[in-house]
């Protein structure tokens, strides 16, 4: 089964958790099973959906589930799995070490960034098969390119692990093995050779435009478009190109007022530039509702805008 997956990204406070929200909304309107996952650490899904959303999906509407991705818990239950996977391999006195030694890397700077880089791994991977579609709502882009940039660095790792392992195994046994007979014969070299199969997929999956698209989401102002731009550009360089632009909260038309009349002015140049800028990206503009974006009615609005 072949899933879709639309990441959204931009600067922080440019309205991320409202569009990426809206369109898994009119989505799932149209029929797709969809998933909308939060991966940002100041969840607001919930806020939005006026419901509590939590670690594993929960249903929200009629084909559309959520998820929100908390770092300190999936590290918990990385932390829980990695001890219950080395039972049975070790002595008690060593693997009680082995649990200490896993301890104190959980309690590392990064574990947690890992920990959610893993869930979000399981999902485009297909653990869940539930979904047609998943959306995710992702943390400001800084963030999110040091994410997508895991795969990369995590490999490289991975790689001198395993040819350090490998290196160790036939020194110990006297004897040269190829890949797939040490792998058999070592669990913690066929755990480090999955891990890497796993990363290199998602990689694969990640930058297939076919099947995965990034959005970045902007407002008409000056430093939220000199972001933009740098995003469009260190995307690019991890190899992965963006799908689209969302250019949001633009101000409706006909009002009335000098300080209006001043900030249209200003809006039509920023406007101009994004056009300019920007021109090879499909773009949506999304208006300035006359209030926050709170529960399913708002959203609705959101949603018909970035269909229409």
């Amino acid at each position: 089964r072949r899933r879709a997956f639309h990441f959204f990204a931009g600067k922080g406070g440019v309205g991320k958790t409202t569009c990426a929200p809206a369109t898994a909304l009119a989505l799932a309107d149209d029929g797709c099973s969809v998933l909308v996952v939060s991966t940002d650490p100041a969840h607001s899904t919930s806020d939005i959906f006026e419901r509590q959303i939590g670690p594993e999906p929960v249903p929200l509407l009629p084909n559309l589930h959520g998820l929100e991705i908390d770092g300190e818990f999936e590290s918990k239950r990385y932390v829980g799995e990695v001890k219950e996977r080395i039972k049975g391999l070790f002595g008690h006195n060593i693997q009680k070490e082995a649990n200490k030694q896993i301890d104190l890397a959980a309690s590392m700077p990064g574990a947690e960034e890992m920990a959610l880089f893993d869930r979000i791994g399981a999902l485009v991977r297909g653990d869940d098969d539930r979904f047609d579609l998943i959306v995710f709502d992702t943390a400001p882009t800084g963030h999110t390119l040091q994410l997508l940039r895991m795969p990369d660095a995590i490999s490289a790792w991975i790689l001198a692990l395993v040819r350090h392992r490998r290196a160790l195994l036939e020194i110990d046994r006297g004897v040269e093995q190829s890949r797939a007979e040490a792998a058999a014969a070592d669990p913690v070299l066929a755990a480090l050779e999955r891990r890497h199969e796993r990363l290199t997929e998602l990689r694969k999956i990640v930058t297939d435009r076919s099947q995965t698209s990034f959005v970045l989401v902007a407002i008409p102002e000056r430093l939220v478009i000199e972001e933009t731009a740098r995003a469009v550009e260190q995307l690019a360089d991890t190899g992965i190109a963006v799908g689209g632009l969302i250019v949001n909260r633009v101000l409706p038309d006909g009002l009335e007022g000098e300080f209006y009349r001043s900030r249209k002015a200003q809006e039509a140049v920023y406007l101009q530039e994004i056009a300019k800028r920007f021109s090879r990206l499909t773009r949506v503009v999304v208006q300035q509702l006359p209030r926050d974006v709170y529960g399913l009615e708002s959203l609705s609005h959101v949603s018909a805008q970035l269909v229409g």
